[in-house]
């Protein structure tokens, strides 16, 4: 054999019982598992002690927004210290294919605060297969750091049929994202990604998106939305996409599932009820969530849709005016922006998180309000200076998160664990670096939210099914080799509120198709992620 993990306690994703056994890997996959007592214990030209270590599957990140990062960095340290072997990218509806040269500028500059501008990548690509070629060759034809999905944005394929427009889709434009949907669906996508409050993918109403999922259906793939709300209307929100998918017949996974802002305090059983009452009724739905309270987007994203339409420029352009700019505030803090989820806004409650501009650094770490408070001047008028001098590329964190909704929501049978880690920022939401030793430190061995066994296979098999991922997620034999070791006793996430980027503590190993990636707790320089196409 190429590697014989000895002595492992081995947590094999499926939820059962944990065992002690050797693991023998040869050519980058399972080759035999033999338990303790179970006769000769295999041999091989490598030997690994696991005494007191705990081996489960790779942690597969449901819900990632490294798009960029995955080609822009070759070490991507940030999800291989946590476990982490596979990531679905593409989410929220927005990222960088299918497009063509307009779409791409225009999509750079959307999620710049998502993604940075990208002037430092080079987008030779502008089809899903293209993408995930571009992956594959990555970092001079050696590959990327850890594997990677992709979901094809619905918003992006609104923007590169029809543009920016809040308005119906003619049949012409229909049939163009249809076909859209179906050549990246063909070209290796898992899925349709949307974000119903991103612009321009929230100015899609229903019959157009069921049209759309009807498309991902007929390959397979499943539809990931962002909804409509998460604040005010959010468990309305929660059964149209129900609905929604239930009528196109195609399979649903809800995008860091939570129930946010203050009229959501408790009401975590309301969406638990409503999804159980699905299931019994033969809907196929899964969901993924954080282990954090605080969300976390960009400051523009928090704007009434209308003042979105156009795209970043008609943004900048009403925001420089004056009248308009009098309109926007009046809706976000009145009203209640449907970019802010029908809630009026608490500028207390809004921290910014990164700039695109260094010179706009010392806002960084502040809530709006603060940074008014010592300028002397409304909320308003300092968001709305940050939005024009950062060309709108601030990222935020939103402090409106429910700890007893965080629990209750993990804990059931559905559920799954998505980071929606956004790397970019002087201080990112923690959770991009801390996300899934979070869920084994402090959920599972502290506060016994979920028993250790349980919690690897939310972030294991569960997901890898709803992938239909045939050969990884469980530790069996014949299966990839994508392996995770962690010290029980003492894995814990290293990032914090204010150290966001320190790296998780108790996770000395992790391998993808039997190499390590990282070996004693230090990144190696092995790449060996690839895009993993959709299984026909």
């Amino acid at each position: 054999m190429d590697l014989v993990i000895r002595d492992a306690r081995v947590i094999d994703g499926t939820g059962g019982a944990s065992y002690r056994a050797d693991i023998a890997v040869h050519e980058g996959r399972i080759a035999e598992i033999r338990r303790e007592g179970e006769g000769p214990r295999p041999t091989g030209l490598c030997t690994l002690d696991a005494e007191g270590l705990a081996l489960a599957p790779g942690f597969i990140d449901m819900h990632a927004h490294s798009d960029l990062a995955l080609l822009r960095d070759p070490e991507h340290t940030a999800k291989a210290a946590q476990g982490v072997t596979l990531e679905v990218i593409g989410q929220d509806g927005l990222s960088y294919a299918p497009v063509d040269d307009r779409t791409l500028a225009q999509v750079r500059r959307a999620i710049t605060g998502w993604n940075g501008d990208g002037s430092d990548i080079d987008f030779t690509w502008r089809t899903v297969g293209g993408y995930l070629d571009a992956l594959d060759g990555a970092h001079g034809g050696h590959g990327i750091a850890v594997n990677a999905a992709y979901l094809i944005p619905q918003g992006t394929v609104r923007m590169y049929a029809l543009g920016w427009d809040d308005r119906p889709a003619g049949p012409a434009e229909l049939d163009r994202m249809k076909q859209l949907v179906a050549e990246g669906m063909r070209e290796g996508a898992v899925g349709m990604s949307s974000g119903l409050t991103y612009t321009p993918g929230m100015y899609a109403d229903d019959s157009e998106l069921t049209e759309l999922c009807r498309v991902v259906a007929e390959y397979g793939g499943y539809y990931c939305p962002h909804h409509r709300s998460y604040g005010a209307g959010a468990l309305q929100a929660y059964e149209e996409m129900v609905n929604l998918t239930r009528t196109a017949h195609c399979p649903l996974h809800l995008a860091h599932a939570t129930m946010n802002f203050g009229v959501n305090k408790g009401k975590a059983p309301d969406l638990l009820a409503l999804l159980d009452d699905a299931l019994a009724h033969g809907a196929d739905i899964t969901l993924d969530t954080y282990p954090y309270t605080p969300g976390c987007t960009t400051l523009v994203a928090m704007l009434p849709s209308w003042a979105s339409e156009g795209g970043p420029e008609a943004i900048l352009g009403r925001l420089k005016d004056d009248a308009s700019a009098e309109k926007i505030r009046h809706h976000m803090e009145v009203i209640g922006a449907d970019g802010c989820h029908g809630v009026p806004i608490e500028w207390d409650t809004i921290e910014i998180s990164g700039v695109s501009d260094p010179a706009l650094s010392a806002f960084v770490g502040k809530t709006v309000k603060e940074s008014a408070d010592l300028r002397g001047e409304a909320p308003w008028a300092t968001a709305r200076r940050l939005l024009v001098d950062d060309g709108l590329g601030s990222t935020i964190l939103q402090h409106v998160g429910h700890e007893e909704n965080v629990r209750a929501i993990m804990r059931h049978p559905v559920h799954t664990g998505g980071s929606d880690g956004i790397l970019q920022g002087t201080k990112p939401h923690p959770r991009a670096y801390g996300t899934f030793p979070q869920y084994l430190g402090r959920y599972a061995r502290e506060l016994g939210v979920l028993s250790l066994e349980e919690t690897v296979a939310h972030l294991t098999s569960r997901p890898a099914a709803r992938l239909r991922l045939p050969d990884r997620g469980v530790v069996r034999e014949g299966y990839r080799a994508d392996l995770v070791l962690f010290d029980p006793e003492t894995v814990a996430a290293g990032s914090t509120f204010d150290a966001p980027r320190t790296l998780p503590t108790g996770i000395p190993h992790v391998l993808i198709d039997g190499r390590f990636v990282m070996r004693d707790g230090l990144r190696t320089d092995v790449l060996a992620g690839r895009a993993v196409r959709r299984t026909p």
